[in-house]
C-alpha cells in the first residue's frame, strides 16, 4: 500500500486469509491463474498483485471492458518487492471479462 500513497491513491485495507481471500478474488473475477497476494477495488476495476500505480492510472484513464488487472507471483522489483533497478522482467496483464488476460504492460529486467 505504500507505493499506492506514495503515487497519489488513498488505499484502505481489510485482512482475509484462506478460503474468504480466495473465494473475494475469483467472485472478483480474478482467474486463478492470475492469482497473486493482495486484491484491490479500485473505481471498477480488480487490481491483483504488485500493479505499477502508473498502470492502475492508465486502466482508469483508457477505461477498457475488462475486470482489471494482475501482476501474478510476487516479482522480485515490482512495487514492494524489492528495488527496482534490480527487478526480474515481469508482465502487468489485462483482464478481459471471459476470464481471457492479454499483456496490458512489461517491465523489462532492471
Amino acid at each position: 500500500m505504500n507505493h499506492l500513497e506514495e503515487n497519489g491513491f488513498a488505499p484502505t485495507g481489510e485482512n482475509m486469509f484462506g478460503g474468504s481471500l480466495v473465494r473475494f478474488k475469483l467472485d472478483n473475477g480474478v482467474p486463478q491463474r492470475m492469482v497473486s497476494c493482495h486484491t484491490a477495488l479500485i473505481d471498477g476495476y480488480v487490481i491483483e498483485g504488485h500493479v505499477p500505480a502508473a498502470d492502475i492510472r492508465r486502466i482508469l484513464e483508457e477505461r477498457p471492458d475488462a475486470v482489471g488487472l494482475a501482476v501474478p507471483g510476487m516479482p522480485y522489483g515490482s512495487p514492494g518487492m524489492g528495488p527496482e533497478d534490480d527487478r526480474e522482467a515481469y508482465d502487468v496483464f489485462l483482464i478481459r471479462k471471459d476470464g481471457s488476460t492479454e499483456v496490458f504492460s512489461s517491465y523489462a529486467e532492471g
